[in-house]
C-alpha cells in the first residue's frame, strides 16, 4: 500500500503545508536531482479562484521548497501542452505563470513545441502510439500538481492521473476521447511522475470553496482514490483507476497520514447529481424543440 498525506493549510502558509505533507509520506530530497519538471493543471483559462486550475502561488511555494531542499541552482521547468480549446501562450499569461516564471527564474515549456520520442505502449490488449516530450524524459524528478474536480462525464474524476493527459503534446486531444480511460493510463505508463501534490486549497465541486487541503503521495492511483472519496465518489465506479492499478501504475489501497480524510469530505462542495441530470435533460428537451409539444413552455 502507498502512503497518502492530508494536511490542513494554516495561516495561509502554503510552503509549511507542502513541507508537512511531504514529511508525512517520508519523502527524502535526493541531492543528485538536477532537473525538475512541474505539471500544474492548466486545463483552460479559468483562474485559480474557480478551483479549476492550479494556483500559481501554490506552485511558487513548491518551487521555494524545492530550491531550499535540493539546490538554489536546480533547473525547474513548468510544463503544459496545447489543447483543442486552450493554447499555452495564452494560458501561461492569463493564469499567472508568465509572471511566476520571471519571479522565480524557471522555464515555461509548451510540450506541443518540444522535441519528442515516439513510443508504443499497451493497455490491456490495446496498443497506443504516443509522444514523450524530451523535457519530461530528461527530468530527474517529475511532480504533478493536480486539482480535485468532480465531473459527470465519462471519467467522473479529474486529479493526478488525468493531469498527465495534459502532457500529451498532440494538441487536438479530442481524438482520444473515445478511448479516454485507456489513454489516461497509457500516458501515465510512458510518463511516470514521481510525486503528486494536490492543490486542494480551493476546490470546484458544486461551487468554488476553500477547504485548505494539501495532499501528497508518490502514487497517482492512491492519490485519485483518496480524491474520489473526498469528492463523494465511489472509487470503484471510476474505471480508469482499477485499469491503472492492473497496469502497474499504482495501488488502489493506501495508508492514511495526517488530518482525517472525512474532515475534508464533509466540507467538499459536492454536486447534486439528480439536479444536474434533470437540468441536462431539460436542456436537451429545449434543444430538440419539444418543449411546447410536452407543455413545458
Amino acid at each position: 500500500m502507498s502512503l497518502v498525506s492530508f494536511v490542513k493549510i494554516k495561516n495561509n502558509s502554503l510552503k509549511t503545508a507542502i513541507l508537512e505533507a511531504l514529511s508525512l509520506i517520508d519523502y527524502e530530497f535526493r541531492k543528485d536531482v538536477k532537473k525538475i519538471v512541474i505539471k500544474p493543471n492548466m486545463c483552460y483559462y479559468w483562474d485559480y479562484s474557480t478551483g479549476q486550475t492550479t494556483d500559481p502561488k501554490f506552485t511558487g511555494a513548491l518551487i521555494e521548497v524545492l530550491r531550499d531542499n535540493f539546490s538554489p541552482d536546480v533547473s525547474i521547468s513548468i510544463v503544459e501542452s496545447d489543447a483543442s480549446a486552450m493554447k499555452c501562450k495564452y494560458a501561461f499569461k492569463f493564469l499567472g505563470y508568465e509572471k511566476l516564471a520571471q519571479n522565480y527564474n524557471v522555464n515555461l515549456v509548451n510540450l506541443s513545441e518540444d522535441k519528442c520520442d515516439d513510443v508504443e505502449v499497451t493497455v490491456g490488449e490495446q496498443l497506443f502510439r504516443l509522444m514523450v516530450p524530451w523535457t519530461i524524459r530528461d527530468a530527474d524528478l517529475r511532480i504533478s500538481i493536480p486539482k480535485i474536480k468532480y465531473t459527470f462525464e465519462q471519467i467522473k474524476l479529474t486529479c493526478a492521473l488525468k493531469n498527465i493527459f495534459g502532457c500529451n503534446p498532440y494538441p487536438k486531444k479530442f481524438k482520444y476521447h473515445s478511448r479516454i480511460e485507456e489513454v489516461i493510463v497509457a500516458l501515465n505508463k510512458v510518463m511516470k511522475f514521481n510525486l503528486c501534490l494536490v492543490d486542494g486549497n480551493i476546490v470546484s465541486g458544486a461551487k468554488p470553496r476553500r477547504i485548505g487541503l494539501v495532499m501528497s503521495s508518490r502514487d497517482p492511483v492512491a492519490t485519485d482514490v483518496a480524491a474520489a472519496k473526498i469528492a463523494g465518489i465511489n472509487p470503484n465506479s471510476i474505471r480508469y483507476l482499477s485499469l491503472a492499478a492492473r497496469e502497474g501504475v499504482g495501488n488502489t489501497k493506501f495508508i492514511h497520514r495526517g488530518i482525517p480524510l472525512d474532515y475534508f469530505k464533509a466540507i467538499y462542495p459536492r454536486k447534486d447529481f439528480q439536479k444536474i441530470m434533470m437540468g441536462k435533460a431539460y436542456g436537451l428537451i429545449l434543444k430538440m424543440g419539444l418543449s411546447s409539444r410536452l407543455g413545458l413552455s
